[in-house]
């Protein structure tokens, strides 16, 4: 709990991993930190943390606007909370790894179940507390971090809940093994086909609007001949006069790709951040 910490395991790392998947930190993270030091340092940084790489999106209703984030933040913290407070620390080189995917969070501590077998053996709703780490436990209950009364799982579920839009599916989960232990969130405002996204069919009318006096077919003469030169993804929207990236790329970017016109300089891994696009000699 000091600042002058001597406990090297007093460790969170956070990702923010572009697409589904992890990959290489250098190529497919969009952001990623290292927090190291006493207890509530951690806390702070690493809802910081999810909270800097998350969203809030809003449904307009007839007088009012409903926020819609993406996660529960009372659940995030509670979930927090409990890794920091039941995590192994005895176990060298180990640390609490939060991982941020587009449709999911997932927070994984060192250390299974104290009392022995996994979480999927218990019922959350009614399993009791055991703390391998008790003076911490006494110490977070006494900030009102924590209630010790065994209902920290409860919570995440009962908070995520009251979430707007909220259906059964996006229940977080629990699951656990003899050395570690994992509450995976689900991202409400994921949505696999962005073309149902309200935000992105405006965004798609007010992009044509503004092109509506240039051809297609010169709009993609313009990208060949600016691609000549390996270019970013945004670097060519910027330079066609388009704001949402996801219509243009839809509507242009991949058509090229896939008449062979631009190819990727990064192409087996497309969400790579440092992707570029050149044109090829078929244009």
């Amino acid at each position: 709990m000091a600042d002058q910490h001597i406990v090297y395991n007093s460790r969170i790392f956070c990702t923010r991993w572009n697409g589904l998947e992890k990959g290489s930190i250098f190529d497919d993270a969009l952001d990623d930190k290292e927090y190291e030091g006493n207890l509530i340092y951690l806390l702070k940084n690493a809802t910081d943390f999810i909270k800097n790489n998350s969203k809030v999106r809003f449904a307009k209703e007839a007088q009012y606007r409903v926020d819609k984030p993406d996660y529960a933040e009372r659940a995030i913290t509670e979930a927090i909370v409990n890794a920091l407070i039941h995590r192994d620390y005895i176990v060298l080189g180990s640390e609490i790894h939060i991982d941020m995917f587009d449709d999911r969070l997932e927070i994984a501590s060192p250390g299974g179940m104290f009392g022995g077998g996994t979480i999927q053996e218990y019922d959350v709703y009614n399993i009791r507390s055991m703390r391998r780490n008790p003076v911490i436990a006494d110490l977070f209950h006494r900030m009102k971090y924590m209630e010790r009364r065994g209902s920290g799982l409860k919570k995440i579920i009962s908070e995520t809940e009251m979430l707007p839009g909220y259906k059964a599916e996006f229940k977080p989960k629990f699951s656990s093994t003899a050395m570690n232990f994992k509450v995976t969130f689900k991202n409400l405002n994921y949505a696999p086909n962005l073309n149902d996204l309200v935000s992105d069919q405006v965004s798609d009318q007010v992009s044509d609007q503004v092109s509506n006096q240039v051809s297609p077919k010169d709009i993609t003469q313009s990208i060949l001949e600016f691609c000549v030169i390996e270019k970013s993804k945004q670097e060519i929207c910027s330079f066609v006069g388009y704001k949402n990236l996801t219509y243009f790329t839809r509507k242009y970017l991949k058509p090229l790709i896939l008449n062979g016109q631009l190819k990727m300089t990064v192409p087996n891994k497309p969400n790579s951040k440092n992707q570029r696009y050149i044109t090829t000699s078929n244009k």
